[in-house]
């Protein structure tokens, strides 16, 4: 800071007169006068800010859809204040009961159709270290059949497969 500045600061006058508060213990302060912790705080009210922060909206959402039905106060300042009684009542008259999700019996998609001897053969030429294409090439040179009628094996198929459906083990492996 410039030096200046700082003569300005200590030549300038002091607007407030000096006297603050001093601490008053207990036992000096007359009774009732003196300020003890509140066990429980409540909150009586919120801002339309707040609000939005506690029904996880914006605030705009809170001006075009919550605000016009509530009663709310507006004080001298024309800030506008929403009783937490108020927005308890909106939410309970709104709140409906979450729908059961349905258990999944099987994976999401269509059933394949492949037969088993089909998918023991993609799994046993995978662990022989054929890449995915020559296994799509060599089933559609044999003339297997897809899954869902397609015209010919792919190697994406081929992955979904090895990736998807695991193969049946015999007795003998």
């Amino acid at each position: 800071m410039g030096r200046r500045r700082q003569r300005r600061r200590v030549e300038k006058p002091r607007r407030d007169d000096g006297v603050r508060p001093q601490p008053v213990s207990a036992q000096e302060a007359p009774v009732g006068l003196y300020v003890r912790p509140a066990e429980r705080v409540e909150r009586l009210t919120y801002t339309r800010r707040q609000a939005a922060e506690a029904l996880g909206v914006s605030v705009s959402t809170i001006d075009r859809r919550v605000v016009p039905v509530l009663r709310t106060i507006r004080n001298e300042w024309g800030m506008r204040l929403i009783p937490v009684s108020e927005l308890e009542r909106y939410l309970e008259e709104r709140t409906t009961e979450a729908r059961a999700q349905p258990k999944r019996r099987r994976r999401p998609g269509r059933r394949t159709g492949l037969h088993e001897s089909t998918v023991a053969r993609i799994h046993a030429e995978h662990t022989r270290g054929r890449s995915l294409a020559e296994t799509a090439r060599g089933l559609n040179a044999d003339g297997v059949k897809t899954s869902h009628g397609g015209r010919r094996w792919w190697p994406s198929t081929v992955r979904s497969i090895l990736m998807r459906v695991e193969p049946q083990l015999g007795p003998d492996s």
